[in-house]
């Protein structure tokens, strides 16, 4: 799986004009799932994103994750992560999930923020979406499971 995570002030996701999610203070994360990950890659990167310290404590350094800072959490499901440019300039998406796979993995992912964050919010899986965002800092941090050893 990979996770393109941001630190925002404020994000919300919109599907044909209207806004279905959105949050203040958090982190607004792009997910994408591969044909070869597994439940054990969601709760990697759940784990992993619940725990980034990227938020300033007392004294302005970034030691808070965000649970710490008060934040929320808003995903939303992206498999143009996984495309793959290294051959002419069309993206080759055959990496990424079939939807019925993906949704599954997307979901555990979430369910597995949930339990350790609190409010986490979503777009809508497999839809057109258009996301506006507020970042801050910037941060913004990659992350990949099949990088984590």
């Amino acid at each position: 799986m990979r996770a393109v995570v941001q630190r925002v002030s404020g994000a919300q996701v919109s599907v044909e004009g209207e806004i279905v999610a959105g949050i203040s203070t958090g982190l607004l994360v792009l997910l994408g799932v591969a044909q070869t990950d597994t439940p054990c890659d969601a709760r990697y990167l759940a784990e992993k994103i619940a725990g980034l310290r990227v938020f300033p404590d007392g004294e302005g350094k970034m030691n808070l994750c965000v649970r710490e800072a008060g934040g929320e959490v808003l995903a939303v499901s992206q498999f143009t992560l996984l495309g793959d440019c290294r051959r002419g300039k069309r993206p080759s998406f055959s990496a990424a999930a079939a939807p019925r796979d993906a949704i599954d993995l997307f979901d555990q992912c979430v369910a597995e923020l949930r339990q350790r964050i609190g409010s986490v919010k979503t777009g809508v899986f497999g839809a057109m979406m258009e996301i506006a965002l507020v970042n801050s800092g910037p941060v913004t941090i990659l992350l990949d499971s099949a990088k984590q050893f």
